[in-house]
């Protein structure tokens, strides 16, 4: 319990002092949002959650843009062309039997997360959404990867898959 205490301490005590801070520093917020979800991700780990019982919870940036097909609605209607990660989370969650969802933004992301009654959470997002996600949902358990935005932000993002499978083992070894 004393480290669940430490996760509310940093998410709503510490963080919103540090986003206070990086609106004055220019140019330091992404990294102090980091901050925050690489310590956020080592204080769940020490928990040592064990639990088939995970949600992985994704942004809609990751589907391609010119993709006609509304995944928010249901994961399960992507057409897995491959030109996006879908397919390949689609996979992940199938091969593991983890629920997989994609959110349009933060309330319909507190929507699924109300809905499905996860013990934790591996989540998907910009720095900015993830960390501000993470000290939303607590006291759950979310364990963050941040996107990678080789189109900038909010528009074709990618996921390492690899990132996702070693988050998974972390909750389930």
């Amino acid at each position: 319990m004393k480290l669940d205490i430490k996760r509310g301490i940093l998410l709503k005590f510490a963080y919103p002092l540090l986003m206070l801070l990086g609106s004055v520093l220019p140019g330091k917020k992404e990294a102090l949002q980091a901050f925050v979800i690489n310590l956020n991700n080592r204080l769940v780990l020490r928990l040592g959650i064990r639990t088939s019982r995970l949600l992985l919870l994704m942004p809609h940036c990751l589907q391609v843009d010119k993709c006609s097909i509304r995944l928010t609605h249901n994961v399960r209607n992507c057409k897995q062309c491959g030109k996006c990660g879908i397919k390949s989370l689609i996979d992940v969650s199938d091969r593991t039997g983890i629920e997989l969802f994609v959110a349009s933004g933060g309330n319909l992301a507190r929507r699924i997360v109300e809905e499905t009654r996860p013990e934790a959470i591996i989540a998907v997002a910009c720095e900015r959404d993830l960390s501000s996600g993470i000290a939303d949902v607590y006291p759950m358990p979310v364990y963050g990867v941040s996107n990678e935005r080789p189109c900038g932000p909010c528009l074709n993002t990618k996921v390492d898959i690899s990132k996702i499978e070693d988050a998974i083992a972390l909750f389930q070894s």
